[in-house]
């Protein structure tokens, strides 16, 4: 049990028992850059933020909120579930152990820092570099991260439950910091004065909690709204009684842990756990496995040429334009020399011969003169496919960082090459021996865990048939999710025949788009063949269940608890491959499901994620 709550009504009034400390400050108060980024009801004047009745029981429900101005207001909605309000946590300052003051006020408040939490976004080259080091898996993670209302999953925020996700902390020059994508339509200017830019990332900076100590009552506040997103009640039937809301399980289970508030004097302490030592050499080496991505940003920051091998389907190129999304792109299978390496030109006017850089050149120094401080990506695709003459002008480029000997490449620039193994491709031709030593040679070999990871994730702005505005979906069909988690790399991937059409992932997501524009599952014959169409068609009518209708709420608990445990154990084989964030969720659902899959689950999710035995030890223990 957490020691947090909110402002009451009585506390804010005119009464014997408001706060004095109120009188001095006034009832309204500022949002955080953290608020308005998460889309809190914010104005240029101040932030709307809960209250509560003391009351355990109201007609109409005790929920209040104070607005912009300091005035305090009853919502209109039956729910009251207005999670666009913004928190203003309240405690007791004499359940905190540790704190600073900051300014004394004399006979009726002080202002203290205590705790942390994300606050002010980042400017300037320090969010660039932030960005940067992000996209090559550079930064530092403290191992501590904040929970939010998933922002994707509650666009429309009524009636919609609490979805946690967490925001990892990152750390750069001895600052922390978390990534944050912005879900805002606010008027409300953010600290720089700039206007937030919905859909864009933004750096937040962890900083100390300013709080208001009211000095007669002992009760502190914090001085401005510091979060949003989650909705006071979200069931029907709510009876007024505070301790049942959702905003007091976020202060129990998240809130009260994530600003280290963990040494509260009324609260046990707790033992901590034996972490797991390191396997270390006296050269300080750590023997953890290391993934493709990792190699991959690995490589590149270190400056080293990196190589990726692997099918025409295997999302070679997607790889890079998560790392670097402007990277400058040449396919070497349609170079020419001059496109490659430049011309040279007889000057008319001078009678001599001049050099002219490759259009290429020019555009990859504009991106390196403009963002000095960020890394940039040459990407020779299809390497493999050119001519041995043409891999011998790349040659240069990857040994010297070089053009056609004359114009040198900044030192921000970073090699990749990419191309078909022989065996792959009847197209591809052998790379020749002095090029294939210059890399650091990745081989691609995308799975369904992998790739499901990415179409889960990955989002686009389109039009949908009939709709009047863009609107965001999923790349990927959760249809075709949920029967990629069923069935596994077998059905990602088919033998090719050259015959008949076989599927593979870019087959998949070209499938995935008739499935949204034409809802007609067996027009995808023609991308991944008629024997997957039809087990994909009989997948369907099953009603399988995937992670996002898990984490969504799509399902009947009531049928799926009819199912035998066969179908049932098929359905956590799919939730298995969720990812960390959702962790906790997915296990709820799995012990609600079958209590006794839980530790089935638990295995499968392990083999998934080595590495990840301390992060399930803390969902266990929760």
């Amino acid at each position: 049990m957490s020691y947090f709550n909110l402002l009451t009504l009585e506390e804010i009034g005119s009464s014997l028992r408001s706060l004095r400390s109120l009188r001095t400050f006034g009832i309204s108060c500022q949002g955080t850059d953290f608020c308005i980024l998460l889309g809190g009801k914010v104005t240029d004047m101040g932030a709307f933020y809960w209250l509560r009745d003391k009351k355990a029981i109201g007609i109409p429900p005790s929920v209040y909120y104070i607005d912009d101005i300091g005035t305090p207001g009853i919502p209109k909605a039956e729910r009251c579930d207005y999670s666009k309000y913004c928190i203003r946590p309240t405690a007791n300052i004499k359940d905190f152990d540790k704190y600073t003051v900051i300014l004394d006020g004399g006979y009726d408040y002080m202002e203290i820092e205590y705790g942390e939490f994300p606050q002010t976004i980042e400017i300037g080259n320090q969010a660039a570099m932030l960005e940067s080091l992000f996209t090559l898996g550079a930064l530092n993670r403290t191992g501590k991260s904040y929970t939010i209302n998933d922002p994707k999953k509650n666009q429309d925020m009524d009636n919609k439950p609490f979805l946690p996700i967490s925001l990892t902390e990152y750390e750069l020059s001895g600052a922390r910091y978390v990534r944050l994508q912005a879900h805002s339509l606010n008027l409300a200017p953010l600290s720089d004065s700039s206007s937030p830019k919905n859909d864009a990332y933004y750096w937040v900076r962890v900083e100390p909690i300013r709080w208001i100590v009211d000095k007669f009552s002992n009760t502190c506040f914090t001085k401005r709204a510091i979060m949003t997103g989650v909705p006071f009640n979200h069931t029907s039937g709510y009876t007024g009684y505070f301790n049942d809301s959702d905003i007091m399980k976020y202060f129990d289970f998240y809130f009260s842990d994530e600003i280290k508030t963990i040494s509260l004097k009324a609260k046990p302490k707790q033992k901590s756990k034996a972490q797991p030592k390191k396997n270390l050499t006296p050269y300080g080496f750590s023997f953890s496995g290391a993934n493709e991505d990792e190699m991959i940003r690995g490589a590149i920051l270190s400056d080293v040429a990196v190589f990726l091998h692997g099918k025409s389907s295997d999302g070679k190129s997607a790889r890079i334009k998560a790392i670097d999304p402007d990277c400058e792109i040449i396919y070497l299978r349609n170079a020419t020399p001059e496109s490659l390496n430049g011309k040279s030109a007889y000057n008319s006017n001078t009678g001599e011969m001049i050099d002219i850089p490759p259009t290429w050149y020019k555009r990859i120094m504009e991106k390196c003169e403009k963002h000095p401080e960020r890394i940039h990506i040459l990407f020779l695709d299809e390497i493999t496919n050119a001519l041995h003459s043409i891999q011998g002008m790349a040659f240069n480029i990857v040994l010297n960082k070089e053009v056609n000997g004359i114009w040198r490449l900044p030192d921000n620039v970073r090699i990749v090459a990419a191309g078909n193994d022989l065996e792959d491709s009847m197209a591809a031709n052998t790379l020749v021996e002095p090029l294939f030593n210059r890399f650091a040679h990745i081989y691609i070999r995308t799975t369904a865990k992998s790739w499901l990871k990415w179409a889960m994730e990955d989002r686009e702005e389109s039009y949908l048939p009939y709709e009047k505005e863009m609107k965001p979906h999923p790349k990927i069909h959760p249809a075709v999710i949920a029967y990629i988690q069923s069935r596994g790399d077998s059905a990602l991937r088919t033998p090719y025949t050259g015959e008949k059409p076989n599927a593979d992932p870019r087959k998949w997501e070209l499938a995935s788009r008739i499935l949204f524009k034409t809802g007609k599952p067996m027009m995808i014959r023609s991308l991944v063949g008629s024997d997957i169409t039809k087990d994909f068609i009989s997948f369907c009518k099953e009603n399988p269940l995937s992670i996002s209708d898990v984490l969504e709420e799509r399902y009947n608990m009531a049928e799926i608890k009819k199912y035998d445990l066969a179908r049932k154990s098929m359905i956590v084989v799919g939730l298995a491959l969720c990812d960390e964030e959702y962790l906790h969720t997915i296990r709820a659902f799995v012990r609600r499901l079958e209590p006794e899959l839980l530790s089935y689950f638990d295995s499968l999710w392990l083999q998934n994620n080595p590495d990840g035995a301390p992060i399930l030890a803390g969902v266990i223990g929760e």
